[in-house]
């Protein structure tokens, strides 16, 4: 059997961009890519799986038929929610021939592996606030707690899209009388250069600003409740809370509440560092899990895939070392 080029192929495919990294056996990261979102729920499995393909290209390490790219593909994905989804992402990449092997994992057990200090055992909870929100927990004899995070129909709120969303809630009523005055009403229309949330509305509506810019009206969410706007501040302590909550839930499932425990976070809201957004959540998640360690993971998503890849092929402790180095 023809040895491969690479140990692992490491996939991060998150809503809005992929990142794959081809890793050596050593750690070193000879080549990386990136191409666009991850929807398999809008486009379908294979065009899904296809973005990945096109990141591979980005890096002329596109496979070309003749062999696998790497012993084992490990691919962290966005929308792999449920077992059933899990399965046909795995078949599908299997099909494509990159790795000998394969394992899919839903893209938080990346954020979870990444925020574990070297050789720490999977013991921890992590909870990615980005586009979306979602949690999971594991511990070493295999049990794992996760949630559908599939949106408002599974209980979930905030992450970057739902606070962009409840930002131009709050803002449309104010404008029209229906609700409280608030700061958002000026500043999210000013900030696409438009000026009254009516114009925005109508904007969003008919397409002329894409629906992919909503994520651009949280970070002014978050500069309005800096400037001390209650109805911005609510929703930035909702969205603490609501971190809290999975991340509490998710200990109890697994008896971890009263036991010290990593609690790791990630994604684009929670490694922006808003100081109220984190001092609420470390204050509510002292109250819920007084002994819980929180830690959060700035590095690029891919890392954990990474670090997962190597845990399948055995790698050797420099290797952790060096492919942390590449993406700390």
């Amino acid at each position: 059997m023809a040895l491969t080029p690479y140990a692992v192929l490491a996939v991060d495919a998150g809503n809005s961009k992929t990142d794959v990294a081809l890793i050596a056996p050593d750690g070193s990261v000879p080549a990386r890519g990136r191409a666009g979102g991850f929807q398999p729920a809008v486009t379908g499995v294979a065009a899904a799986v296809d973005v990945i393909a096109e990141a591979l290209a980005s890096c002329g390490a596109a496979a070309d038929g003749g062999g696998p790219l790497a012993g084992h593909v490990s691919a962290c994905l966005a929308n792999a929610d449920f077992p059933q989804e899990e399965r046909e992402l795995a078949r599908e990449i299997e099909r494509r021939g990159w790795g000998r092997s394969t394992a899919v994992y839903n893209d938080t057990f990346a954020l979870l592996r990444a925020g574990l200090p070297a050789g720490a055992e999977p013991r921890g909870v992590a909870v990615v606030c980005g586009a979306g929100i979602n949690c999971v927990g594991m511990t070493p004899d295999g049990r794992t707690a996760r949630f559908p995070a599939v949106g408002q129909i599974s209980g979930d709120w905030g992450g970057g899209g739902g606070l962009a969303d409840e930002a131009m809630w709050f803002a449309a009523r104010a404008e029209d009388g229906r609700g409280a005055p608030t700061e958002l009403a000026a500043a999210l229309p000013a900030h696409f250069g438009l000026g009254s949330v009516y114009e925005l509305v109508e904007a969003l509506h008919l397409g002329r600003i894409p629906r992919v810019r909503r994520h651009e009206m949280t970070p002014v969410l978050f500069a309005v409740a800096d400037r001390g706007d209650a109805v911005a501040q609510a929703l930035v302590d909702r969205q603490a809370d609501e971190v809290v909550a999975m991340a509490s839930v998710a200990l109890e499932r697994l008896g971890l509440l009263a036991e010290e425990v990593p609690v790791v976070l990630g994604g684009s809201v929670l490694a922006a560092g808003h100081p109220r957004l984190h001092d609420r959540l470390a204050d509510r998640l002292a109250d819920r899990a007084p002994l819980a360690r929180v830690t959060v993971v700035t590095a690029a998503p891919v890392l954990g895939a990474g670090l997962l890849g190597l845990d399948a092929v055995g790698a050797r402790e420099p290797a952790y070392g060096e492919l942390r180095l590449r993406f700390g």
